[in-house]
């Protein structure tokens, strides 16, 4: 492949390449392995393993636009959008690469995504500690940042008014006495608290 043009785009970091033959594609040099960035420049002249180091920078610069595009809608966590773009058809490889980029520069951050998710989730959902952290790992979030998101998340909200308002929901089902309690502990609160709350508020 030689290099007829290369140029940095509106896009902070990525070059727009235009070979002498093909269609013009985007790098970043922190895609490349083996090619030093400075050595991309007009009339380079590089071999067959360089070319296909080239496209698969290239082939970076397409996830990550794609990735940019999910991460401007809302927060994603690593493993969401990993997904996400597996079923877009792109490569594993390419993809975690992507994603390790991307998290360096702190456009994706499972913690963010977390505390985020924890605030959507609260405004229809009355769960608590277990339940919630339960939930972020299966989301893929790892148990520890899981555990100090939904900790800080209750510093903020008061546990015992969130398991009230989630009794007082069951209630109006009809749950009553140990069907309330099962409820209530398969929201994740713990026994204590449910006890608790039924007793402070009169609701046995």
């Amino acid at each position: 492949m030689i290099i007829k043009s290369i140029a940095e785009t509106s896009y902070k970091g990525m070059y727009k390449v235009l070979p002498v033959e093909g269609a013009s594609f985007f790098i970043r040099p922190d895609y490349l392995v083996k090619i030093p960035f400075e050595s991309i420049d007009s009339g380079s002249d590089f071999n067959d393993e360089q070319t296909c180091e080239l496209l698969d920078a290239a082939m970076c610069c397409v996830i990550e636009i794609k990735a940019v595009a999910y991460l401007a809608r809302c927060e994603q966590s690593h493993f969401g959008l990993a997904q996400k773009l597996h079923q877009k058809k792109f490569e594993k490889i390419f993809i975690e690469k992507v994603l390790c980029f991307l998290e360096k520069a702190n456009y994706l951050s499972d913690e963010r995504f977390a505390k985020a998710w924890l605030h959507s989730r609260a405004l229809n959902h009355f769960e608590g500690k277990t339940k919630l952290i339960n939930e972020l790992i299966s989301r893929g979030i790892s148990k520890e940042i899981s555990t100090e998101c939904v900790n800080e998340f209750f510093t903020e909200n008061d546990e015992s008014q969130i398991c009230l308002k989630a009794a007082e929901k069951l209630i109006k089902k009809g749950k009553t006495d140990d069907k309330l309690i099962t409820s209530l502990m398969n929201s994740g609160f713990t026994y204590k608290l449910i006890k608790q709350v039924i007793s402070d508020n009169n609701l046995s």
